[in-house]
């Protein structure tokens, strides 16, 4: 999902067909809505509907920031010419990195399947996913979110945001596949 809009500007970057540096969005501060953030689906379905969207709509930044804690890390894993590359930002950088394409091209990521694993107040999701760039339109990719996550007493923080999208030698795996019907 996110690996492809950065693999996709940091392509575009190296022909030369938009700026070096993305524009820097300004991100509302918004108050954090408690029913996104008072259960792991909960904050979980917030963090796909924060990004996604029609082309020519803005998307959800304030809302999003409101998933994290402060210094959040988010990491794409991606394959370039046989290597395994890793990029790794911060919350206004992948903003500022994937405002512009998710708006000018529409973007819709969806959950697939999930595997939880909690103990006391900490809770790794692995999230398969796929995305479109329209609602009812083709799927483009999919691939597996990795989200770590805490429980402070109160609400549930996203502290670290990492993912691979799927490729012929990077399968998701049958156990973060929808069931068969």
């Amino acid at each position: 999902m996110r690996l492809v809009i950065l693999l996709v500007i940091s392509i575009s970057f190296s022909t030369g067909l938009i700026a070096q540096t993305p524009a820097r969005v300004e991100i509302p501060t918004v108050p954090v809505n408690p029913a996104d953030v008072a259960s792991i689906d909960a904050i979980m379905k917030a963090f796909y509907e924060a990004i996604s969207g029609p082309a020519g709509q803005p998307r959800q930044w304030g809302r999003d920031k409101t998933l994290y804690i402060d210094g959040v890390r988010f990491v794409s894993m991606s394959e370039q010419n046989g290597k395994i590359a890793m990029l790794v930002r911060d919350h206004q950088q992948f903003v500022d990195s994937s405002n512009a394409g998710l708006v000018r091209d529409g973007f819709y990521e969806t959950e697939l399947a999930r595997i939880e694993r909690r103990f006391g107040n900490t809770a790794h999701v692995l999230s398969s996913y796929e995305y479109k760039a329209k609602l009812d339109g083709p799927v483009l990719g999919r691939g597996v979110n990795s989200i770590h996550l805490v429980f402070d007493g109160k609400r549930w923080w996203i502290t670290h945001a990492i993912w691979d999208d799927e490729r012929s030698n990077n399968p998701i795996p049958s156990d973060l596949l929808p069931a068969k019907k």
